[in-house]
Parts: C-alpha cells; sequence; structure tokens
C-alpha cells in the first residue's frame, strides 16, 4: 500500500512537473528596449519591442514610484500593440516600470527595470533629434498637418457656397424688379401709354386756330 502511494504521487508530480516545462517553454521572452518618452508632467508613453517567432497577445506593465511601495499594473490583451501611455502621473516624481508579454501559455518574465522622471508643470516637452526621430512624433505632426489642410479645404467651401448665396440674391433681386417693372407696365391705362389718333388715321389737332390776319387788295 505504501509502495502503491509512493508510486502515484510521483507519477503525479512527473506529470505536474513535465506541464509546468512545458509551460515554461513555451513562454514568451522577455521585452527587450523598454523605453519612455513623450514625457509630461502627469504622463509618459511606455515602448518596446518583442522578438520575432513568438506569438504574442498582450502585454502587462507595471508601475512603481521609486520612494513608495504604491504598485500599479496594466494589463491589456487581444492587441499587437507595442506602447501604451501611463496616465495620472505626479509631477516631479520618480518611477519604475517593467514590461512583461502575453502569449498563449502565459506571460514572460519581467523585462529590466526603467527609471524615469515626470516633468514640471511649467516645463515644456523637450526637443531633441531622437524625439523629432520617433515615429509616434511624426505621426503627430502628420495630423497636425492633415488638420489644417482640412481646415483649409474647409474654408475654400464655405466661402464658395457663400459665392454662390450672393450671386444667387442678385440674380433673384433683378428678377424680381424686371417682374415689378412690367406689372406696372400693364396697370398703366391705354391713354397713358399711347398717343390718341384720328379716325382717318392722322394725328388729332386742336379745333381751333390761330386767327390769320385778312389783307384787303384794292384795285385801281
Amino acid at each position: 500500500m505504501v509502495r502503491l502511494l509512493v508510486l502515484v504521487n510521483s507519477v503525479v508530480l512527473l506529470l505536474f512537473g513535465s506541464d509546468m516545462f512545458l509551460v515554461g517553454a513555451n513562454r514568451p521572452p522577455a521585452p527587450v528596449n523598454v523605453s519612455v518618452m513623450h514625457l509630461r508632467a502627469d504622463s509618459a508613453t511606455v515602448s518596446w519591442e518583442v522578438p520575432e517567432g513568438d506569438i504574442i497577445i498582450g502585454f502587462s506593465i507595471s508601475q512603481q514610484r521609486q520612494e513608495g511601495h504604491t504598485l500599479r499594473f496594466i494589463r491589456e490583451v487581444n492587441t499587437t500593440s507595442r506602447s501604451c501611455v501611463l496616465w495620472d502621473l505626479e509631477e516631479e516624481t520618480d518611477y519604475i516600470i517593467q514590461v512583461q508579454s502575453i502569449g498563449l501559455y502565459g506571460e514572460s518574465q519581467a523585462s529590466k527595470k526603467v527609471h524615469f522622471r515626470t516633468l514640471k508643470k511649467t516645463d515644456r516637452f523637450p526637443s531633441n533629434s531622437s524625439n523629432q526621430d520617433d515615429p509616434t512624433v511624426q505621426g503627430l505632426d502628420k495630423s497636425r498637418h492633415l488638420q489644417t489642410g482640412e481646415m483649409i479645404i474647409i474654408v475654400v467651401v464655405l466661402l464658395m457656397w457663400a459665392a454662390v448665396i450672393a450671386l444667387f440674391c442678385r440674380q433673384y433681386d433683378i428678377i424680381k424688379d424686371n417682374d415689378s417693372s412690367n406689372s406696372k407696365e400693364k396697370a398703366k391705362p391705354s391713354s397713358e401709354r399711347s398717343t390718341p389718333e384720328h379716325h382717318s388715321g392722322g394725328l388729332l389737332r386742336s379745333k381751333f386756330h390761330p386767327s390769320v390776319p385778312s389783307i384787303n387788295i384794292i384795285e385801281v
């Protein structure tokens, strides 16, 4: 009986150990090249890279204040994103972060610790060549250019519509004036529109003619 129990325990431990070995072997590798960019007083962007050849379905980020024990976890699955924005940070505070990849068979080992410090609220975003070459910054610049172009197109379209409406109103006023003048002409009596003529076809003349001086001729 004792031997049977020992045999059963050995089999269970062997199966459990093999499962743990398979799971550990199928776990994805830890993320590499973890960096922090776009530092603000209350936010920062974390980016990382994942070695090729592994199926990654999500990530997990641990965030901790360097001088405190507050630990915050950010976990997201069903995503291929390689960056994450950290919000609700405190200004001028040191933080430590680590990133883990989530695969089909579990999470990877944590990446190397990365330290960063948030800025003051009065500080501006530092502009340097590395940030300008960053794809995220380039994407922001492209979006700004797109927004400017869209605003120009909207203004041009509005000006064209205003010109069309003004032209339509002007044409409408002209047509309205013509209709009013035509209606006035039709309303005038016939005696005012033409000069009366005689029934014989000639123009009527006055019945009273100026007196012609008489000339008396005396024969001798």
